[in-house]
């Protein structure tokens, strides 16, 4: 049952959107966000010097083995004995956390012999093995409480993700498991009743923040044959997933920014990545200390960017560099990114196909006003007519990126592009993105797992669908097959599937990243199991298979 429709956002267009607040100048000193008083707080709240002590030793080679930790007792009585104790060393540190805390258990799935199983079997059986139910969530773990079943994406990642999801329920179709679909949307349906917003993951750690809003598509799939049915359905939700994206707009002074929205010079309003809180992550503790200390940076304007890519579900990637190449120059805030504007453009048809569908004639409108502008002022500030491609902006310094990246393709994803823009993308990534074992994330090496030479699942989903758009099947066709090839060729060696690989040597798991290359994996299996069935004629093999040229 859905809960009572969230109010109407009534906000008229042109001068009313950049009512003057703050000056860019005061935001810049923004405080802490303490997040709203229904979140639970999280571990780095709750355990305070115990938490820092054990992340810094470091007690756990991967921070998020201990936010995800489950406590056998209460943070006062846990930290009581901690202060009677006081163990220093990581071995003593590692015995008390040991009598104090249970590990949560990784969702890892088993090897598969590829010469037994085909990859479609493989998959399809994983389905079950990925999947969880936790309505219920032990007192004070970081574990949030879900109503219905979900999959997770595999390995380290144990919980339910927001944008891994929507690639996971691809596959999830393909396979005929369109009940764990249903399920899924009712667990995201229910973040957003509970908290205003889709968050990261599953985590209290994670609801600071969210992830490229793809609810939307997830929605459509309820009933792909008509998703206005499904958008009519769940409209309060939507509309309450938009509401907070577009938090401050009525007050939003143009050139200044709050939170997740930008005011642009001329009263254009375009959306950035955000995180409400500027302090290290819980599960990445160390790492994100140690780098603001060797940084030279004021530590929270970091631990912002930091936590802002880690919405962007880019983490990390020279996208957000300032230098293009070093991590400790991460301006994730001061970027206005293609994907989640293209998104929100999504997002806010699917608005108005749902309020058609209710005949909710004044919301029609809205809706129509707000996808029209936005992709106008995209076409104004992230098109580069020169170089036939969308680009990132860097709204603080009023300057386009120059980085080419496989987030171009959005555009085409939403269907925001002209006819003519889809055709220079098309040539332009066909020139630079597309390698012998899929689409490069971008043309930089930097070590990020978000850079060359990796390719990502949802990446190629992302193209594919885009050029089929826009009459350009051929292309299409050749990256999924590639990609295709690439994913068969480490299964055939390893029987797994892996959340990255590597597309400019085919045949090898991605690298780089905060943590090794983890097995399940949900958007992998989800974008693979899809492609299967819409290009059955491209075999799951290891090699035997010629792919189509691009045209």
């Amino acid at each position: 049952m859905l809960k009572t429709r969230s109010p109407r956002l009534n906000r008229s267009f042109g001068a009313a959107l950049v009512l003057a607040v703050l000056p860019l100048a005061a935001l810049r000193c923004e405080p802490t966000l303490a997040p709203p008083a229904p979140y639970p707080q999280t571990p780095q709240v709750l355990f305070g010097e115990l938490f820092a002590a054990v992340q810094t030793a470091p007690v756990f080679a991967d921070g998020k083995a201990f936010a995800d930790a489950v406590p056998t007792a209460s943070p006062a009585e846990i930290l009581d004995a901690y202060r009677q104790v006081h163990p220093v060393s990581p071995d003593d540190l590692r015995h008390f956390v040991d009598a104090h805390f249970v590990p949560a258990a990784a969702a890892d799935s088993a090897r598969s012999p590829p010469a037994d199983v085909s990859i479609v079997a493989h998959i399809d059986r994983l389905w079950d093995q990925l999947t969880r139910r936790t309505t219920e969530a032990p007192r004070y773990a970081s574990l949030l409480p879900l109503p219905a079943p979900y999959v997770v994406p595999g390995g380290r990642f144990r919980e339910i993700y927001y944008w891994d999801s929507y690639f996971t329920m691809l596959g999830l179709d393909a396979s005929n498991r369109r009940d764990l679909i249903a399920d899924m949307v009712t667990d995201f349906a229910s973040f957003i009743d509970t908290y205003g917003h889709i968050p990261n993951g599953a985590r209290s750690y994670y609801l600071s923040r969210s992830q490229p809003p793809f609810f939307f598509e997830m929605v459509g799939l309820l009933t792909h044959e008509d998703p206005a049915a499904s958008y009519a359905r769940y409209l309060p939700e939507l509309e309450r997933e938009y509401a907070f994206w577009m938090d401050g707009e009525r007050d939003l002074k143009p050139g200044s920014a709050y939170r997740r929205l930008v005011a642009l010079p001329d009263g254009a309003l375009l959306n950035r990545y955000w995180d409400d809180l500027d302090s290290p992550r819980d599960e990445a503790y160390r790492d994100d200390v140690t780098l603001a200390r060797s940084s030279g940076r004021q530590p929270a304007t970091l631990y912002r960017n930091i936590r802002a890519a880690a919405e962007s579900g880019w983490d990390f990637s020279s996208r957000w560099f300032g230098d293009a190449h070093t991590r400790a120059t991460m301006d994730t805030t001061e970027i206005l990114p293609i994907d989640l504007n293209s998104l929100l453009y999504g997002l806010e048809n699917a608005i108005r196909a749902g309020c058609e569908r209710r005949s909710e004639r004044g919301c029609v409108q809205e809706f129509t006003a707000r996808a029209a502008t936005r992709r106008a002022a995209i076409n104004r500030y992230l098109w580069d007519e020169s170089r036939g491609a969308y680009f990132d902006y860097r709204w603080s310094r009023a300057v386009r990126q120059t980085q080419l990246t496989a987030a171009t393709l959005y555009p085409l994803f939403v269907q925001l592009a002209s006819t003519r823009q889809a055709a220079a993308v098309a040539k332009r990534v066909r020139q630079h993105l597309l390698k012998r074992g899929g689409l490069v994330t971008t043309t930089l090496d930097t070590g990020q797992q978000w850079d060359a030479p990796n390719g990502w699942a949802p990446l190629q989903w992302i193209a594919i669908v885009g050029l089929r758009s826009y009459g350009n099947p051929a292309m299409a066709a050749a990256i999924a097959c590639r990609w295709m090839r690439n994913v068969s060729l480490v299964y055939a060696r390893t029987g797994k599937l892996v959340e990255k690989y590597d597309v400019i040597n085919p045949g090898r798991g991605g690298g780089g990243g905060e943590y090794p290359t983890q097995d399940g994996f949900g958007w992998t299996n989800g974008v693979m199991r899809r492609l299967l069935a819409l290009y059955p004629n491209v075999a799951a093999d290891t090699g035997t298979t010629r792919c189509p040229p691009p045209q």
